[in-house]
């Protein structure tokens, strides 16, 4: 196979790659708190053919010497991008919207009876019986993981409330039945990441800190609490995905551009072949 075929076809399947990082930030436009990926692509290493040994022969010319053959191009990295996202109106109390990027909520799953710890942006809880404590409720999200307080505990509720309110600052408190009676529940305590690369996603929009031993790194280098969410806490209202489909759109089209370009190289490299094979005949 010549060089023309394998810098087509290795350049077709990143292109492939980038395709489905676009159609995944498509298909996830409507879902709350979800933050689109953007994939970069580099250069792969250039072979130089000096094909001029007799340099005066080059006299004159503007370009570098030689001949340059690519190799194709490459991802080289598909980054997270935390824009914030728009803010819409739900009039749901248990809608929680933060309005400041690089901050997450932190909540709390359980995989092999163990607590894990994870980071999202998603903000539309909902209320669930207390696993600790039946005549309690606590809040959880739509995979069921447990929103945590500033000290990393579940909020409990009592079951004969009427309202839930959010303060700015992510102070929680609960209208009992009585209609005079209020209870404060505890404070949201967002998270705030320092280095988003270092994410690693499970799910659309659930992340979680990697082994940061592993990487020479301790927590305060990659996260910091934000006491009381500093009024970056909205409720009754949810944050929208940061996907532009229109942006989304113009780079799917333009991949598949350029997808069908070294295709098209490959079917000529393909057919020059095919004269040369032709011709020693």
């Amino acid at each position: 196979m010549n060089l023309a075929m394998i810098s087509s076809s290795v350049t077709m399947g990143q292109l492939q790659r980038k395709m489905d990082t676009v159609s995944h930030n498509i298909a996830n436009s409507n879902t709350n708190g979800f933050k689109r990926r953007e994939s970069t692509f580099s250069d792969l290493l250039f072979q130089q053919v000096n094909n001029q040994t007799d340099t005066r022969y080059e006299t004159g010319r503007l370009t570098p010497n030689g001949i340059r053959v690519g190799a194709g191009a490459k991802i080289a990295q598909t980054a997270l991008r935390l824009e914030q996202g728009s803010i819409k109106n739900t009039d749901r109390q248990l809608d929680f919207a933060i309005t400041e990027p690089h901050h997450f909520f932190e909540v709390e799953s359980v995989e092999g009876g163990q607590a894990v710890t994870q980071l999202t942006r998603d903000g539309a809880f909902y209320l669930n019986e207390d696993p600790t404590n039946p005549n309690r409720l606590t809040i959880v999200n739509g995979n069921g993981e447990f929103l945590l307080d500033g000290a990393g505990n579940r909020f409990s509720l009592p079951m004969n409330f009427t309202d839930i309110n959010l303060s700015p600052t992510g102070q929680i408190q609960v209208t009992l039945n009585d209609n005079e009676t209020t209870e404060n529940i505890g404070q949201v305590q967002l998270i705030q990441v320092l280095k988003p690369h270092l994410l690693e996603a499970h799910g659309d929009t659930s992340f979680r800190i990697p082994d940061l031993a592993a990487l020479g790194l301790v927590e305060a280098d990659v996260t910091q609490q934000v006491p009381g969410g500093e009024g970056k806490l909205m409720q009754n209202a949810l944050e929208a995905s940061n996907v532009n489909i229109g942006h989304e759109m113009n780079e799917l089209l333009n991949m598949q551009r350029h997808y069908q370009f070294n295709a098209r190289a490959v079917s000529m490299a393909d057919e020059m072949n095919g004269l040369i094979n032709g011709i020693r005949r």
